[in-house]
């Protein structure tokens, strides 16, 4: 958009002929920075309607809350579960966090902080995506007597990065990279799960964590310019796959390219590479942000994570939802002009997809089961949060700190 604060109010005696000019040439710099005209806002009837979907969402959300505070996976309260599912409410401003729904979440997550750092279930290792998303839960919390559980869990996250502790230099593919837990094999899905709470939480960019983190990110994108793997090495899609490691995998299988097979990048995976490198801050011109946007713009949908199959499969596609919104806020455009030069308000059109997928009852669920999103409490919570990024709400009420219950 044009540089408002150039803007001056015209003088009594200015010419109506000055005025056009000025509108004219301010008109023209928006149009050369975005390549589109993009409305500062989605339409308000879709914004009221997204709202209106929040709300419903969040009123399923609400009677589907356990007695212990938590949100139900696999036949049992879950801190994940839970902590994805009480962002929403945190950042409602009809809830936050002094509200008895917000209060008996939050109480169930901290339960699950270890003397380790990490917030998660013994004997189940998932130690990085748990604590990944309570991270982001806490944070939400904006509560200064939860900062201790925030530093402690950044920490725990840091250190559960694939790096020089382990004996893994730069020229190793599970370098800065991030799995399930510390014995698993990294992979981008965690890595930029860990790289959202810890941007969420306010570390800032030029921490090493990010600058590590980006050397695995680089070598899950198909772009042979940057990444040094040998199944990168004929790659110039520039979009993502879902791990480096091992040789490289993609959950979209493979593709053939001049005759031989290549991994397949997806959509997915795309945003959150493309969102990994903005949080690392990484040049928005430099050729490795550059070749992920052309992707993103030679592949804009919202009917299907795109590129995961040849016939638009939906498996992921609430994930998808949350990283697409997610990415493109970090980018920091509400307008993408598509490779045909069609531009799309993607705030509009993400709340249009949503809200046409609700279900009557305030939820969402994904029949392309995959990924646990048949869970209607995990598919909920991706939801509201992709709407809350798309209609940003107004702040929660502030309201006095409360100590919450030691772990």
């Amino acid at each position: 958009m044009g540089d408002q604060t150039a803007m001056q109010s015209p003088k009594t005696r200015a010419s109506k002929l000055s005025i056009v000019i000025l509108a004219t040439v301010l008109a023209l710099h928006a149009f050369q920075a975005t390549a589109a005209e993009p409305k500062p806002t989605p339409d308000p009837a879709v914004g009221a309607d997204a709202q209106k979907a929040i709300d419903r969402g969040l009123k399923f959300l609400a009677a589907n809350q356990q007695p212990d505070g938590g949100w139900e996976s696999f036949d049992q309260t879950d801190p994940a579960i839970t902590a994805l599912a009480v962002q929403g409410f945190l950042q409602h401003p009809d809830y936050g966090p002094q509200h008895p729904i917000c209060k008996r979440a939050l109480t169930f997550i901290t339960r699950s902080a270890r003397e380790d750092g990490g917030i998660y279930v013994d004997g189940i290792d998932l130690r990085n995506y748990y604590t990944a998303v309570a991270l982001m839960a806490l944070s939400a919390a904006r509560d200064p007597a939860l900062e201790p559980l925030i530093k402690k869990a950044q920490d725990f996250l840091t250190r559960l990065q694939w790096d020089e502790e382990e004996s893994y230099d730069r020229s190793h593919a599970w370098y800065g990279g991030a799995g399930y837990g510390k014995n698993k094999r990294p992979d981008l899905s965690n890595t930029q799960l860990m790289l959202e709470a810890l941007h969420q939480s306010g570390l800032p960019a030029d921490h090493p964590a990010f600058q590590k983190a980006l050397v695995f990110v680089q070598r899950c994108q198909m772009h042979s310019g940057s990444n040094d793997q040998p199944f990168a090495a004929q790659a110039h899609d520039g979009g993502f796959i879902y791990t480096c490691a091992n040789d490289g995998e993609s959950k979209a299988g493979t593709i053939v390219v001049d005759g031989k097979p290549q991994l397949r990048s997806y959509g997915s995976m795309t945003y959150a590479g493309f969102k990994s490198m903005l949080y690392a801050a990484v040049d928005r011109k430099d050729p490795r942000v550059q070749a992920a946007f052309d992707w993103i713009r030679r592949n804009y949908t919202l009917e299907c994570n795109p590129n995961l199959s040849d016939t638009g499969s939906t498996e992921g596609l609430y994930y998808y939802y949350h990283v697409f919104a997610r990415a493109l806020l970090a980018w920091g455009e509400d307008t993408i002009v598509d490779a045909g030069g069609k531009p799309h308000h993607w705030r509009e059109d993400l709340c249009r997809a949503l809200i046409a997928r609700q279900r009557n009852d305030g939820s969402w669920v994904n029949a392309a089961d995959r990924w646990y999103e048949g869970n209607p409490n995990l598919v909920t919570a991706y939801s509201i949060l992709a709407l809350q990024t798309a209609i940003p709400p107004a702040p929660p009420k502030l309201q006095p700190p409360t100590t919450q219950p030691a772990p």
